[in-house]
């Protein structure tokens, strides 16, 4: 049996909506969405709260999650959140085998999705795993004052014609799976034999302001 834990990033400082980690989504603190998702595993043996906020912390702690004191020195917004998960390493005895990273800011998931990711990350020996989704968005990106498609605009495809290996996909932000070996070897949520899992794309958003807030709150009403 593998040990699995779960950590979950909640600094206090945010600058987009203040507090914005225990904001007010769906009658609960946003961390509590995750906290709660984690909570539904049968694999998760642990779930840990990084936070650097007392208020977060006891919020966290009343909704089921043991709480990791992060110092100011890696809480700050240009820190990555690599320190944090490397940090909650280093404070437990007992190492685990795999990590689960859940943020705060996607607090919509597809039911019963972890578990799933879970055994599709150990049956496939992956060394890390992202969730990703679908975009029907056409890309480009720019180079000084020119503007450079990442697709044919001379045979624009309908939404609806575009072939299932033609299908763009984001990194949703939502969940990760790394092997303890894989973050301390690399100081990174990715690295190796990376796999993945599809969340639709209403799964795809996340909230780091209160446009993103009210997205997500009509999105969830029709989940």
């Amino acid at each position: 049996m593998k040990k699995i834990i779960a950590i979950i990033p909640a600094r206090g400082g945010s600058k987009g909506i203040p507090k914005k980690n225990i904001i007010n989504f769906l009658d609960k603190p946003l961390v509590a969405h995750s906290i709660d998702y984690a909570r539904q595993s049968q694999y998760a043996d642990k779930i840990y709260v990084s936070t650097d906020d007392d208020e977060i912390a006891n919020i966290s702690r009343k909704n089921g999650a043991d709480i990791i004191k992060r110092p100011l020195f890696i809480s700050g917004d240009k820190e990555p959140t690599e320190s944090a998960l490397i940090h909650v390493l280093e404070n437990i005895d007992d190492k685990p085998d795999i990590i689960i990273l859940l943020q705060p800011t996607s607090p919509l998931r597809p039911k019963n999705s972890l578990d799933k990711a879970i055994k599709h990350f150990i049956d496939g020996n992956y060394d890390s795993l992202l969730s990703i989704s679908p975009t029907h968005r056409f890309s480009w990106t720019i180079d000084g004052e020119k503007a450079n498609p990442k697709y044919d605009f001379n045979n624009r495809p309908r939404r609806q014609d575009i072939k299932k290996e033609d299908i763009n996909y984001v990194e949703n932000g939502s969940l990760y799976i790394s092997t303890y070996n894989n973050l301390i070897k690399n100081k990174n949520r990715l690295g190796g034999n990376i796999g993945y899992v599809i969340f639709d794309e209403e799964y795809s958003h996340e909230i780091d302001t209160y446009t993103d807030l009210k997205i997500l709150e009509s999105i969830a009403k029709d989940l």
